[in-house]
C-alpha cells in the first residue's frame, strides 16, 4: 500500500514538473511586432498616407497580409476593375491563339469599346489587350461568349470563381462592369482576385504595357491601344493593373508595384485622386514594411521528449511575414506540445504546434512534425521513470 501511495505521489509530482518544462513551453525572443494599420493611426509610430478613397486597401502579394484597410469589405460598384476577372477566366479556359467571331450581341455593346462589328475575327489575345489595356467592354462580351458559349453561363463562371478564391462579398453579373444593382464587390475581394491574376505571367505582362497594337483576323486591320492606368507613367514601380470609371461608381483603380522582387498590390474605390491614393499607399508599403522569414519547411523547431531520448520537430511548411520593419522587436516564438500523444510515433505526425505572437496577438501557427519514429516510453520521462523506481525498492525493502 506504501509503495502504491509513494508511487502516485511521485507520479503527479513528475507530471507537473514536466507540464512545466521548457520542452513543453518553449519562449524565443526574437524581433517584432505587427500591426494591422486602419484609416486611422493607432500606435503614434507611424506616417500614415493621405488617402482621398472610400475604400482601399494594402496586400502584400506574396503572403496575403492586409497592411492598410478603410472599408475594405464595403460592398462597392467595382466598374472596369470587373475586366480582371473576366481576363482570368478567359486565360484558363481558352487559348490567347483561338480566333472568335464578334456576335450582334458583342458588336452592339456600347460606351468604352474596342469598336468591334458583328462578324469581325479576332484572336482571344488581342480580345485580351482591348479589355485590359483599352477598357473595351464590347471585348469582355465577346471574351464570354467565347469562352463559356453564353454570357450567362460566363457570369455563374465569374461568381464561382470569386468564391473559390475567397471573394465571398463580391457578386458579378455582367463581364465588364456596366452599373447594375446586383453588380458588386468589395475593395479586400479586388486585391485577392488580383493578388490571384498577377500570377499568370500573360495577365501581369498584358496589365504592364503602356501601348500596344490590337490586330484584326478579318477584316484585316489594327488599331493603337493606350493602357488606362496613369500609374504606369507616374510610378517607377508600377506594373498594373486596371481602372474603373462609372458614375456610380467613382473613379477607380487596382494596382500593383513591384521592388526588389516583392510587389504589393493596391485597390482604391470611389477615389477622387486614385492615381495618387494608389502611388502614395504602395510607396508607404514599401517603406515602412517588409518580409522576414521565421523557418523554413523541414527546419528543425525543437524537440519531444520521449524516454531517454528527444524526437526533432521539424516545420510543416514555410514561414514568411509581412511585418512593420521598425517594430520587429517583440515578436515571440513559442512550441507548445501535446500532452496525449499515441504510440509508437510515426515519422510525419504532428506533436505541437509553432507559435508566432506580437503583443499577444497569435500571428501564426504553424503544425510541427515528428522528424521520426519513436518508440512508447511508458507513462514517465527516462530518467524520471528509473528515479522512482529506484525509490520504490528502497522504501520496499525498508518496509
Amino acid at each position: 500500500m506504501k509503495k502504491r501511495f509513494l508511487g502516485i505521489i511521485l507520479s503527479l509530482l513528475t507530471m507537473m514538473l514536466t507540464a512545466g518544462s521548457p520542452l513543453y513551453a518553449q519562449n524565443t525572443r526574437l524581433s517584432g511586432e505587427m500591426t494591422i494599420e486602419t484609416s486611422s493611426l493607432s500606435s503614434g509610430k507611424w506616417t500614415l498616407p493621405y488617402v482621398t478613397a472610400h475604400s482601399a486597401v494594402l496586400l502584400d502579394a506574396e503572403t496575403g497580409e492586409l497592411l492598410y484597410d478603410r472599408d475594405g469589405n464595403v460592398q462597392r460598384p467595382p466598374a472596369s476593375t470587373t475586366k480582371i476577372m473576366t481576363a482570368i477566366l478567359a486565360l484558363e479556359l481558352t487559348e490567347p491563339e483561338e480566333i472568335t467571331t464578334v456576335s450582334e450581341k458583342a458588336g452592339g455593346v456600347g460606351e468604352s469599346s474596342i469598336y468591334l462589328d458583328k462578324g469581325d475575327k479576332i484572336k482571344i489575345g488581342e480580345l485580351l489587350e482591348g479589355a485590359l489595356l483599352s477598357s473595351g467592354n464590347d471585348a469582355c462580351v465577346a471574351l464570354a461568349e467565347k469562352t463559356a458559349g453564353s454570357q450567362d453561363e460566363f457570369i455563374r463562371l465569374m461568381n464561382q470563381k470569386a468564391a473559390s478564391l475567397g471573394a465571398y462579398r463580391t457578386n458579378f453579373v455582367n463581364p465588364n462592369g456596366l452599373p447594375d444593382p446586383n453588380h458588386y464587390s468589395t475593395a479586400f475581394d479586388l486585391a485577392l482576385i488580383t493578388r490571384y491574376a498577377m500570377n499568370a505571367p500573360q495577365f501581369a505582362e498584358i496589365v504592364s504595357q503602356k501601348y500596344s497594337v490590337i490586330n484584326f483576323e478579318e477584316p484585316r486591320k489594327s488599331q493603337n491601344a493606350k493602357n488606362t492606368n496613369k500609374l504606369l507613367w507616374n510610378y517607377p514601380l508600377a506594373d498594373g493593373v486596371k481602372t474603373g470609371t462609372t458614375n456610380a461608381a467613382g473613379k477607380c483603380l487596382v494596382a500593383s508595384a513591384s521592388k526588389d522582387g516583392r510587389r504589393l498590390i493596391c485597390v482604391v474605390l470611389n477615389a477622387p485622386d486614385r492615381f495618387g491614393d494608389a502611388q502614395r499607399l504602395l510607396q508607404w508599403g514599401f517603406d515602412y514594411t517588409g518580409i522576414i522569414e521565421i523557418g523554413k519547411k523541414g527546419d528543425v523547431a525543437g524537440n519531444f521528449p520521449i524516454s531517454d531520448t528527444e524526437i526533432p520537430l521539424v516545420l510543416s511548411e514555410d514561414i514568411r511575414l509581412c511585418l512593420e520593419k521598425d517594430m520587429i522587436k517583440g515578436l515571440k516564438m513559442q512550441i507548445n506540445l501535446r500532452t496525449e500523444i499515441d504510440y509508437p510515433i510515426k515519422e510525419g505526425d504532428i506533436l505541437g504546434h509553432y507559435q508566432i505572437y506580437a503583443e499577444n496577438k497569435l500571428l501564426k501557427e504553424v503544425p510541427l512534425l515528428a522528424q521520426h519514429d519513436g518508440e512508447n516510453p511508458g507513462n514517465l520521462p527516462g530518467k524520471v521513470r528509473i528515479f522512482v523506481d529506484d525509490l520504490l525498492d528502497f522504501f520496499s525493502k525498508k518496509g
